[in-house]
C-alpha cells in the first residue's frame, strides 16, 4: 500500500430535491488531526457527523473546507430562493423607521440582498438533519478527490524518500572500514611521538605491553560498531515501513529521531576527520529527509 501525503485538494458535489451541495476540502500537514469546515451555522448540528466522516478517511493533518448550499439549477424551485413575504416586513420596519427618525429612503433593490437571512430558509428549511444524506454524498466526492491528490503527492515522496535513505545508507556504509583504520593510525601515530620524545638508546625503548595496553584503550574509547549495527538495522525498518506504506509518518519520523542518534554518537566517538565529514553529510541528508517525513500522513 503506497504511503498518502498529508498535502491535498478535493472538491465534490451532490444534488437532490433541488438542493445542490458544494464541498471544497484541503489538507496541509499537522502532527494531528484537526479539522475546520465552514458552513451555514443553521448546519452547526451536523458537525459533530462530518468530522467523524472525515476522520474516518485522514487519519492526521488540517483539513480546511467549506460547504455551501444552494437551489439546484433547473430544478424549479427557483421561485423559492428569496422570500418575498419575510423581505416585505422588513422592509416595512426599515421605513417606519427611518420616517421616525427624519431619514431620507433610499432603499434600492440592492438593499434586499444585505436584509438576513432572505434566502436561506427556502434552501435549508426547518430540518437540517434532513440534508444530512445530501451533504455526506458531496463530502464522499470531495473526499475521494482528495485521496487522489494525496496518493499522487505520497508516490512522488515515497520515490524521493527511497533515494534519500539509500543515499544516507551508503554514506553510513563507508564509515566502518574507515574506522577500523583509526585505531591502526592511532598506534603509528603513538609510537612516532614516543620515540621522538624518548630519543636513542636503552632508556628509550617503549614498552610494548604498555603500548599495547593503551592502543586497546584508545580502540574500545572510538569503537562505532554497535552504533553502525543499529543504523543498519533502522535502514531495514525503513525501508520494511515504506514497503507497507499508507499511515506511515509518525513510525518514519521516530526512526529520522533514532538515525540522528546513532551517528551523532558516531560523530563524537570518532578521531578521524574523514569520519568526521562523512557523519556532517549524512546528518545534512538525514535533515533533509525529515523534512519531507513531515508530509506524509
Amino acid at each position: 500500500m503506497a504511503i498518502v501525503s498529508m498535502t491535498g485538494f478535493g472538491c465534490g458535489e451532490a444534488q437532490a430535491n433541488g438542493i445542490k451541495a458544494i464541498v471544497e476540502l484541503g489538507t496541509v500537514n499537522r502532527k494531528q488531526f484537526d479539522c475546520n469546515v465552514s458552513m451555514p451555522r443553521e448546519l452547526g448540528c451536523l458537525e459533530p457527523k462530518l468530522h467523524a466522516l472525515i476522520h474516518s478517511r485522514i487519519v492526521r493533518g488540517y483539513v480546511k473546507g467549506t460547504i455551501a448550499l444552494s437551489a439546484a439549477t433547473g430544478s424549479g424551485g427557483s421561485t423559492n430562493l428569496f422570500d418575498v413575504e419575510k423581505a416585505r416586513a422588513q422592509v416595512a420596519v426599515l421605513r417606519n423607521a427611518a420616517t421616525e427618525l427624519g431619514l431620507s429612503d433610499d432603499l434600492r433593490a440592492s438593499t434586499l440582498l444585505r436584509l438576513p437571512e432572505m434566502m436561506r430558509g427556502s434552501v435549508l428549511g426547518d430540518d437540517p438533519t434532513v440534508l444530512w444524506p445530501l451533504i455526506e454524498q458531496a463530502v464522499q466526492a470531495a473526499l475521494e478527490k482528495l485521496a487522489e491528490m494525496r496518493q499522487l503527492e505520497g508516490a512522488a515522496l515515497e520515490t524521493d524518500l527511497r533515494q534519500r535513505f539509500d543515499a544516507l545508507q551508503h554514506v553510513s556504509e563507508r564509515i566502518a572500514p574507515l574506522a577500523a583504520e583509526v585505531p591502526k593510525a592511532y598506534q603509528v601515530l603513538l609510537e612516532k611521538r614516543l620515540a621522538e620524545l624518548l630519543g636513542s638508546g636503552k632508556e628509550g625503548v617503549v614498552d610494548p605491553a604498555l603500548l599495547a595496553r593503551e592502543v586497546a584503550v584508545f580502540a574500545d574509547r572510538c569503537d562505532v560498531s554497535e552504533e553502525l549495527t543499529r543504523l543498519a538495522s533502522h535502514f531495514t525498518q525503513v525501508t520494511k515501513t515504506l514497503d507497507e506504506g499508507h499511515a506511515c509518518g509518525r513510525t518514519l519520523d521516530f526512526l529520522c529521531q533514532e538515525l540522528f542518534r546513532e551517528i551523532n554518537t558516531v560523530g563524537s566517538k570518532a578521531n578521524d576527520a574523514e569520519i568526521t565529514r562523512l557523519v556532517i553529510a549524512f546528518k545534512a541528508g538525514l535533515e533533509a529527509a525529515r523534512e519531507q517525513v513531515q508530509n506524509i500522513e
